[in-house]
């Protein structure tokens, strides 16, 4: 962690994290997408990992690519090769993780945030986060698996533990693993989470909020960032917000 990158460690300035780039505009985890959310003001860029036949890392949320690319097969059935290969509608294409990591270091005060919903994925991921030196540029968030995968490969990689249930992780859980933040969906944040998790040492994160109305709640309660689809209307609310305009 350096002082060119987001302040992740102060609750008084919360970032914008922009939910698979900047997916009202662009096709999300595409180029475009993540430069836009750059573009746009996000303090991180929030992307998922799936990994070809040959174990490279590419964005995409889902284990096929029918949702989004409308081709009925599984992303792990392709090397990286025949995936390059594909010509999508528009001229689009799925991008490696190199990358969207080589994109993101032409903005020095932002993360890359990598969410891995299951460890498979873990130590090829991190294999081209060092190949290309980003260490310091990526953070990682996923469920209680995917992110111990991430701490025996990574041992001060910066981490969200993604979690679903109203009570904090159990100490030991929180001593093995290490997060500095616990990463709830907006709907399971309340004042006296937020408070618990601050007597733990966590700082609160939080998913996916895009109405005006629910990022302002969010920060009333003091969550320390939020992951949106909105990423421009999210910096908006957070830069006007008494939180961030203390800090003159």
């Amino acid at each position: 962690m350096t002082d060119a990158l987001p302040p992740v460690d102060r609750p008084d300035r919360p970032l914008a994290v922009a939910h698979r780039g900047d997916p009202y505009r662009y096709r999300e985890n595409t180029l475009p997408s993540l430069a836009s959310a750059l573009a746009a003001g996000a303090d991180a860029v929030e992307v998922d990992v799936q990994l070809t036949r040959d174990k490279v890392p590419v964005l995409l949320h889902d284990p096929t690519l029918k949702r989004l690319w409308d081709l009925d097969r599984p992303v792990s059935a392709l090397t990286s090769s025949q995936l390059a290969a594909q010509e999508f509608q528009g001229g689009r294409r799925v991008p490696t993780l190199s990358e969207a990591l080589k994109l993101i270091a032409g903005t020095p005060t932002a993360r890359l945030l990598i969410d891995l919903d299951d460890p498979g994925p873990a130590k090829a991921t991190w294999a081209v986060v060092t190949e290309l030196g980003a260490e310091s540029q990526v953070a990682f968030c996923g469920p209680v698996a995917a992110m111990f995968a991430v701490r025996e490969l990574a041992p001060e990689a910066p981490i969200a533990l993604t979690w679903k249930r109203p009570e904090l992780p159990v100490p030991a859980l929180l001593a093995d693993l290490r997060p500095r933040h616990l990463n709830p969906p907006f709907g399971l944040v309340t004042e006296e989470l937020v408070a618990r998790a601050g007597d733990a040492g966590l700082l609160v994160s939080t998913w996916t909020v895009d109405l005006r109305r629910t990022m302002r709640r969010m920060l009333a309660l003091g969550v320390a960032s939020l992951t949106t689809n909105r990423i421009a209307v999210a910096r908006a609310e957070l830069d006007a917000h008494p939180r961030r305009r203390r800090l003159g």
